[in-house]
């Protein structure tokens, strides 16, 4: 784990094959080293990584104002971890070189592995052994990089970092870290640390949520997975982590063509999805089928909190949308709470006579923001009421923003769980408020479902964990 704490926390990063020219990857890594990277993001990373910085070329002395060293060995102290972006065939030289220099740690940006076949595969195997001749531990090759947050590192040639944040993405797909990266913007998603992992070589899935398991910046694990390199060894990990900390993966390539697709990207082989689908359930890792309910469930279990039983209520000033919720619900296995006499009482002196009388708790088209707010007050200091789905379809009578600020007072208060799905509405003001202060305001009532779903999914593993 020490090594693989550096890769998080080192005090002191080289890049070798650090480049001077404007579009090639050791330029875009040492300048986001250096100077950080753009967000639009008010919590993101605005400057660069404060430790020591090390650029390597043999053919440069200056870059972006620091010194540019022609090799490791001349280097004046020693160096934690250190960045490979130079032609597959130096990579094992490097490799060499670092661990005669005390490296602890490589991430190997270079692809040309491998996924590119056997003779690929051969190099990889190469430079593998000879790191473990130096007890080096290695992230890639074939990976878009790495981030650390809290350490402002943004060791990648992304065009941006994401706001800092309670989870820890680990993907197999270097492209898609960077379109999370821009969804994270839009949804006020914050992390902790965002790796590429590539070809997987060395550092796989069980080494990294063994580090996130003592990492006190990290609150929930979110995965995208094509193949394990080690199935049972990830799953033995998981089953003891979970306990600990909720992980939400994305296991893709569960179909024939989608498998092959994954053969000829990192070179790997996705097994059976039928296996994967029942160590998943075993290990009490929860399965997302889509990006949106990867993104829906991580956001829910990093930010919301469990809810102490099954029983749900669904607010809504819509009967249509409530229906929606009610159909999906069900079909993720979720209760909806009967509403008890108290609860009916109360709910009949705010709302108007044709309220729904029921649950889902429909309080009709004209809904104030005062009437929501009576509303979800009782709702969630109902004893028989665990947790809330809160949708809202925009009138001209309704205030999002005036709503939105009740359901951040209500939900400080109570410490029950909420999800929210303000409907059609996006990128706007009273979306953003909720996102920011860790409610999920999600543009469909279903992934609202979804994410309240993962949240009594959490609620029951945890229970049968006490009683086992």
């Amino acid at each position: 784990m020490e090594n693989i704490e550096s890769f998080f926390k080192p005090s002191s990063v080289a890049v070798i094959g650090a480049s001077a020219t404007k579009g090639k990857v050791g330029n875009i890594v040492i300048n986001n080293i250096i100077f950080g990277s753009k967000s639009n993001q008010e919590n993101a990373i605005v400057g660069g990584f404060k430790g020591n910085i090390y650029p390597i070329n043999p053919q440069l002395n200056e870059i972006s104002g620091l010194k540019v060293y022609k090799s490791l060995r001349e280097i004046p102290s020693k160096v934690d971890m250190a960045v490979i972006c130079i032609p597959p065939k130096g990579v094992k030289d490097a490799i060499e070189d670092c661990g005669k220099s005390g490296v602890k740690s490589i991430v190997i940006i270079t692809a040309g592995f491998s996924e590119t076949g056997k003779e690929g595969g051969k190099i990889e195997q190469e430079i593998l052994d000879t790191a473990k001749k130096y007890d080096i531990r290695i992230i890639g090759p074939n990976c878009l990089g790495i981030i650390s947050t809290y350490a402002d590192l943004n060791a990648t040639f992304g065009d941006a970092v994401p706001g800092r944040g309670p989870i820890s993405f680990v993907s197999q797909s270097g492209a898609l870290c960077t379109s999370i990266i821009q969804y994270s913007f839009e949804e006020f998603l914050g992390f902790s640390n965002f790796i590429s992992i590539g070809n997987k070589s060395d550092v796989d899935d069980a080494n990294l949520i063994e580090y996130f398991h003592k990492d006190p910046y990290t609150k929930c694990i979110m995965l995208y997975i094509e193949s394990l390199k080690d199935a049972r060894e990830f799953f033995h990990t998981a089953r003891r982590v979970v306990r600990d900390k909720p992980i939400v993966a994305f296991k893709s390539g569960y179909t024939e063509e989608g498998a092959r697709a994954t053969s000829s990207h990192t070179g790997s082989i996705a097994g059976s999805d039928a296996a994967y689908e029942a160590a998943f359930k075993q290990a009490g890792v929860l399965r997302a089928k889509t990006l949106s309910q990867l993104f829906d469930a991580s956001r829910a279990l990093a930010y919301q909190p469990v809810p102490k039983g099954e029983n749900i209520a669904i607010l809504t000033n819509a009967g249509g949308p409530g229906v929606l919720a009610a159909d999906k619900a069900y079909s993720l296995g979720l209760k909806l709470a009967e509403l008890s006499d108290e609860t009916m009482g109360e709910l009949n002196k705010v709302c108007p006579p044709n309220w729904s009388h029921r649950n889902p708790v429909d309080i009709i088209g004209d809904a104030s923001a005062s009437r929501y707010d009576d509303s979800l007050k009782i709702l969630m200091n109902a004893k028989e009421i665990d947790g809330v789905i809160l949708l809202l379809s925009p009138t001209a009578k309704t205030d999002a923003l005036n709503i939105a600020y009740r359901i951040v007072d209500i939900h400080e208060t109570t410490g029950k769980p909420i999800t929210v799905s303000f409907i059609g509405m996006v990128a706007q003001t009273s979306e953003n408020y909720l996102d920011s202060k860790g409610i999920p305001e999600i543009e469909y009532p279903e992934r609202a479902v979804f994410a309240m779903h993962a949240l009594m999914e959490r609620m029951k593993f945890l229970k049968k964990e006490e009683l086992m």
